[in-house]
């Protein structure tokens, strides 16, 4: 099993933001919330792991 990596892994974790907030600009909640879905199943895709993927989501879950 891959572990989940929790450590600053991007390129560029600036630019990236950036290009983030204005894909999101000009959209309606709806379609943000939409865009982000699209955005998350892409990159589980991209992963391809549900060991890694589950991990993800029990993470994200127990910061809330």
């Amino acid at each position: 099993m891959t572990p989940l990596n929790l450590s600053a892994n991007i390129d560029h974790p600036d630019d990236f933001y950036a290009d983030l907030l204005q894909a999101h600009e000009g959209l309606s909640k709806s379609e943000s919330d939409a865009l982000n879905a699209r955005l998350i199943l892409i990159l589980a895709n991209h992963i391809g792991n549900n060991s890694v993927l589950k991990d993800a989501l029990q993470t994200c879950k127990n910061l809330n």
